[in-house]
């Protein structure tokens, strides 16, 4: 796959495991899994694009006596999920070209 496209499939995804509830790290993975293959390494150069860009905020709480960063999603991580679903439907209809027998 394009490393862009996977790039961008993979911030989304992100997004979307902490849309309806602050999260972290271990906890992304572990929603992800079900649905796409995610390491540590690379979890987390993502959360760092994606608070640079300013679509997730982080603050940091103790948890078990240890500091945790939880990461909540703001307006701008919102409105690039909503922008991802409009461009979706463009992604289907390439694909489907693609896809279709001579």
């Amino acid at each position: 796959m394009d490393a862009q496209l996977k790039r961008g499939l993979l911030d989304v995804c992100v997004l979307a495991a902490i849309k309806s509830e602050d999260s972290y790290g271990y906890k992304i993975i572990k929603d992800l899994r079900p649905y796409i293959e995610l390491s540590e390494s690379t979890l987390y150069t993502i959360l760092k694009r994606l608070e640079s860009a300013k679509m997730l905020t982080v603050r940091t709480a103790e948890h078990d006596g240890r500091l945790r960063k939880y990461y909540q999603i703001t307006h701008a991580g919102l409105k690039r999920i909503e922008d991802f679903k409009s461009e979706w439907e463009e992604v289907i209809s390439i694909y489907q070209f693609v896809i279709k027998e001579d």
